[in-house]
């Protein structure tokens, strides 16, 4: 037989897991709140030198495969000769435009560092009352260079 304590302990035991498990708590063997990684890292301090100089580097290296994602001048002159060749008529003014199939076809042919910026979402943000349904070359090719 137990005694009045060891049953006031297996009670508030047995309470305080069901509370738990209503209340969406820990549950056992959850543990995804262990799987959110670290965005925040204190800035070395100054007699780190070490932590300072990993900072440094590693920043450095990151800018240099920044760097390396942009477009540089000759292929922007081969992403606009490719629009431009590509481009759907009729012409709205001064303003040649493009249809989304030629957008695909010029995506395919512009490389690897082009093909971010030749998705439907892109298209669609780009596209304005056109009847044709078409976007300025010249619209894209500014959002290309802004965001590139």
């Amino acid at each position: 037989k137990k005694s009045e304590q060891e049953l006031k302990d297996e009670e508030m035991e047995l309470f305080t897991k069901y509370y738990v498990e209503w209340k969406g708590g820990r549950k056992s063997g959850n543990t995804s709140y262990t799987n959110i990684p670290r965005f925040y890292y204190r800035l070395p301090a100054e007699d780190e030198i070490l932590l300072q100089k990993l900072r440094e580097e590693s920043r450095a290296v990151f800018l240099q495969r920044k760097s390396r994602e942009l477009l540089d001048n000759e292929e922007l002159q081969n992403l606009w000769f490719l629009l431009d060749k590509h481009q759907t008529s009729p012409m709205i003014g001064e303003e040649a435009m493009i249809n989304y199939e030629n957008f695909l076809k010029v995506g395919e042919k512009a490389g690897p560092k082009c093909k971010q910026f030749f998705t439907a979402k892109i298209f669609a943000k780009l596209l304005h009352n056109d009847p044709y349904g078409r976007i300025s070359i010249m619209q894209f090719f500014n959002y290309v260079m802004r965001k590139g």
